[in-house]
């Protein structure tokens, strides 16, 4: 009972948070996208000029490829903070006095992860369903074909996914930056494309692999061609009006793909057995009492006497840069001390690599290494419990939500100023605007999200995924200026800020009402 119990409500606790009904409504908008109407301007998975015709084994293999990919760049940060969770509303001690055993709470978390993706998935998968009868030209349909694709294709790289949660915050609990950096550096290595190896297709985890590459034989079939080129999955912009069509069928598994698809899902649970063998079992408080008991016996030995006229006396200041100093401090001394020193690298980087290789690659990745301390722009009050200290200040928008975004907005560019100097060096003002207004743009959608989330997750997701698409060249979300753009941009770029520094003075002055 406690096994189901712990599934139950850690499922129901994360489904009626805020970031996943918006994160679900994103997932709706996204997966909306992913076959694009027969006018669309551009194409999801396209093999050289053809694209298949939009019968019931296309719309569920395509639909199944994209949310096997997407579920899984989002997914981690969407379900990394289970245990967290427990250790913060002391839930894990209450775990920790029953008779449930490691594996089995740690198995109950991983459930508790694939189901919330699961509930995703078929919202994805109805949705497919929905396209078909809308972009339908003349096919019956067929739900096999729809099922078939996404049992073998998303579930067990989403079962894989939510085992790599849990164990992240076994062995990484207390650093947030190393699991959303190792996460995404992981999905980016397993990304990389082994079709042309047949012996690859088991070791693909997300199980797109086998479907492109026999996809890529039939157009070779009809064009009747050696090698197909340009193959493309993802977002390609461009007009496909006149992309030729060709018959897709479906794909005929391979007996070892199949069983490779389960020794996937074997191997989560071989992971979550060794991890339940190094699980703390919210064994943590005895290292802080240690910690707090030091700090007494010091303070007890340098007893003095007080005397209330030698202290000094208090100045008030009302003035905005203390606030600010503070606000710059806490972010700068977030985390490990290490980290500092990956920046440091990353600033390097950007001085001596191309200039556009360092525009586009380099600069987003150094600024995603910052994600941890810009998620908690403004979620930081509410997750230590002092919020209502803080909004009880003297002016807490002016000051307090001002110090916060401008220190924010500080640390970004400074970690960009190597770049900065670049481009006025080589006199490219419209790049070194770019990169500016990229940076106030990044915090302010940080300190909306957090205000109106109340939390870091949809933060995390969403940059993850505008950080991966920038990294692939999409022109669409790129927020400081790395790809040709038209005389717009700027102009684009800077009403969206102005919208969401409006946006967030508004929902927080809502709010400061409602005290």
């Amino acid at each position: 009972m406690n096994f189901f119990s712990i599934i139950k409500y850690d499922y129901l606790q994360r489904t009626r948070s805020y970031a996943f009904l918006i994160t679900l409504c994103a997932s709706l908008a996204i997966a909306y996208t992913f076959v694009p109407e027969p006018n669309a301007n551009y194409s999801t998975i396209r093999i050289a000029d053809y694209v298949g015709q939009y019968n019931s084994a296309w719309f569920g293999y395509v639909t199944a490829i994209m949310t096997s990919l997407f579920l899984s760049l989002i997914g981690f940060y969407l379900i990394n903070s289970g245990i967290k969770t427990d250790i913060e509303t002391k839930v894990g001690q209450i775990v920790a006095s029953t008779k449930i055993k490691n594996f089995n709470y740690l198995l109950a978390k991983v459930l508790s992860n694939f189901l919330v993706l699961l509930t995703i998935l078929g919202v994805i998968f109805t949705m497919s369903i929905i396209l078909f009868f809308l972009y339908n030209e003349g096919h019956s349909f067929e739900i096999y074909k729809f099922i078939k694709p996404y049992i073998l294709i998303p579930i067990p790289a989403l079962f894989f996914v939510a085992v790599l949660a849990v164990l992240f915050e076994v062995f990484f609990g207390r650093y947030t930056v190393i699991q959303n950096i190792g996460f995404f550096f992981l999905l980016s290595t397993l990304m990389l494309p082994n079709r042309n190896n047949e012996k690859n297709f088991s070791i693909d985890i997300f199980g797109s692999q086998i479907v492109m590459s026999q996809m890529e034989e039939q157009v070779r079939q009809v064009a009747d061609i050696k090698k197909t080129k340009k193959l493309s999955i993802g977002y390609v912009l461009g007009n496909v009006k006149k992309a030729k069509k060709f018959q897709f069928n479906g794909v005929d598994f391979t007996g070892s793909f199949i069983i490779s698809r389960f020794a996937w899902v074997l191997l989560g649970f071989i992971m979550i057995v060794i991890s339940s063998l190094f699980f703390h079992r919210f064994n943590v408080k005895e290292k802080i009492t240690a910690k707090e008991r030091e700090v007494t016996i010091q303070s007890k030995s340098i007893e003095k006497d007080i005397y209330l006229s030698h202290l000094t006396k208090v100045k008030m200041n009302f003035s905005l840069f203390p606030l600010l100093k503070i606000e710059l401090l806490l972010l700068i001394r977030k985390g490990k001390k290490w980290l500092w020193f990956i920046n440091g690298i990353g600033m390097v980087l950007l001085i001596f690599l191309p200039l556009q290789v360092a525009h586009q690659f380099v600069l987003p990745i150094l600024w995603f290494l910052q994600v941890s301390r810009l998620s908690e722009i403004t979620t930081k009050e509410i997750t230590n419990k002092v919020h209502y200290f803080a909004f009880a200040s003297y002016k807490p928008i002016y000051r307090l939500l001002v110090s916060q975004i401008g220190a924010s907005i500080l640390l970004v560019l400074f970690l960009a100023l190597p770049l900065l100097i670049r481009k006025l060096l080589i006199i490219d003002f419209s790049g070194f605007i770019s990169i500016l207004l990229g940076g106030i743009f990044l915090v302010l959608l940080s300190a909306s999200l957090g205000i109106v989330t109340k939390g870091k997750k949809l933060f995390e997701v969403l940059f993850f995924m505008i950080t991966y698409a920038n990294i692939n060249g999409i022109p669409f979300v790129d927020y400081f200026g790395a790809l040709a753009h038209s005389k717009m941009y700027l102009s684009k770029l800077l009403i969206s800020i102005v919208t969401l520094l409006l946006f967030t003075f508004i929902i927080r002055k809502h709010q400061l009402k409602k005290l």
